[in-house]
């Protein structure tokens, strides 16, 4: 039977595989569609594909740091489970070795892995796993002294569910360690003022404009309240102007320069930082079922 691109289309569409991979199982059971799906089932390939549109939420972060520099890079799955798995951690330690030799989570998916790309590494552990997983992000940084932390360490000193980095001049590693775990706590928007995104600090003057012409005040009055106001937004924002967690007396920035040390950066991943898990409805799913 001839294999056309309609029919693997239709493949590729029903089970999410690729499309060498459909042309290849429409190949082997001459074009019968049931049975070309059962093939990419036992070879792994639909299963991988299927899990695929579920959300993957959970996961580790994990951190390498060589040379002068450091990585963070999160691998991502559905359950916390899968996390405790040590399959799953001895892979996510070998892509954060991987990543300190690339610039960017694409050329990370794209590196090779024992022969493999680490995405097609992390597909194939689908299979075996059975979750959904991705490499979702990382972040590089570099500096005279690059400190790593993680919290809710799976791996002490490597995975976790948070990864923080800290780039330093002088000071020593105890005081890198706290500011780290200060990142990791109070989770700061950027280093300084001058580092914050312009746009979410007139958003928040617009907000905080709005806010205090419900009062009824005069517009010279307002406009002293919003200097105030965006003076403590920016001091709460931003690493050097928070106060430090190990002693809320100081600052970040004053227990740095006490220390004779400069923060010339961080990195802050969490896992599953911003993506919207969908909750489900059970009795609208039950219904669903019954309907």
């Amino acid at each position: 039977m001839a294999i056309t691109a309609a029919l693997v289309k239709e493949l590729r569409d029903s089970t999410g595989a690729g499309m060498m991979d459909a042309k290849k199982a429409l190949t082997e059971t001459d074009g019968d569609m049931e049975a070309a799906v059962d093939w990419l089932r036992t070879k792994g390939l639909a299963k991988a594909a299927k899990k695929s549109g579920r959300t993957a939420a959970e996961g580790l972060v994990a951190v390498a740091v060589k040379n002068g520099k450091g990585i963070a890079v999160e691998v991502n799955s559905e359950t916390d489970f899968v996390g405790k798995n040590s399959d799953f951690q001895k892979m996510v330690s070998g892509i954060a070795e991987i990543a300190l030799t690339v610039g960017d989570v694409e050329a990370l998916k794209a590196a090779d892995m024992g022969g493999k790309s680490v995405e097609q590494t992390v597909t194939d552990a689908v299979a075996i796993i059975g979750e959904n997983m991705s490499v979702r992000r990382m972040d590089t940084l570099t500096g005279d002294s690059i400190i790593s932390y993680v919290h809710n360490a799976a791996v002490p000193g490597k995975m976790g569910n948070i990864g923080v980095l800290v780039a330093m001049t002088s000071g020593d590693e105890s005081l890198g360690k706290q500011i780290a775990m200060h990142i990791a706590a109070v989770n700061p928007a950027a280093l300084s003022e001058g580092d914050m995104d312009a746009d979410v600090v007139e958003k928040e003057k617009q907000v905080q404009m709005d806010i205090a012409r419900e009062s009824g005040k005069p517009e010279a009055v307002i406009e002293k309240m919003i200097v105030g106001r965006m003076n403590k937004f920016v001091a709460e924002s931003t690493l050097l102007n928070q106060s430090f967690v190990v002693n809320p007396e100081v600052t970040v920035g004053q227990a740095v320069s006490d220390a004779g040390a400069t923060i010339t950066g961080f990195v802050r991943l969490e896992v599953g930082e911003g993506i919207e898990v969908e909750k489900e409805d059970f009795a609208a799913e039950v219904a669903k079922l019954n309907g």
